[in-house]
């Protein structure tokens, strides 16, 4: 059941990934700056599975990708891999509206 609580972690991770690739900007391409802040909470979203299954060193390798995912973690991850996407597709579209208009 997907409760406020969930709503509110998944839209927080959002906008941190969205300020995070805003952040990047100046420093990579803004898609490679939007990958690099999905794979932030990606990562955070696998060891915590890791963790649940009994920490890294006690499960294979492939645990955290498989297994204990649920729509919490799903959504903390799928909503800030939406917001960077939006985020960059509205830039490029800014940016080619304004070449076209000048």
């Amino acid at each position: 059941m997907l409760t406020a609580d969930i709503w509110t972690s998944a839209l927080e991770h959002a906008v941190i990934a969205v300020i995070t690739q805003l952040m990047l900007w100046p420093v990579f391409t803004l898609w490679s700056s939007g990958a690099i802040a999905v794979a932030i909470f990606l990562g955070r979203e696998i060891a915590q599975h890791e963790y649940k299954g009994g920490g890294p060193k006690a499960v294979a390798w492939d645990h955290g990708l498989l297994y204990h995912w649920n729509w919490d973690s799903s959504l903390d991850v799928a909503l800030p891999l939406v917001s960077c996407v939006i985020c960059a597709t509205l830039v490029q579209a800014a940016r080619h509206w304004r070449r076209r208009s000048a």
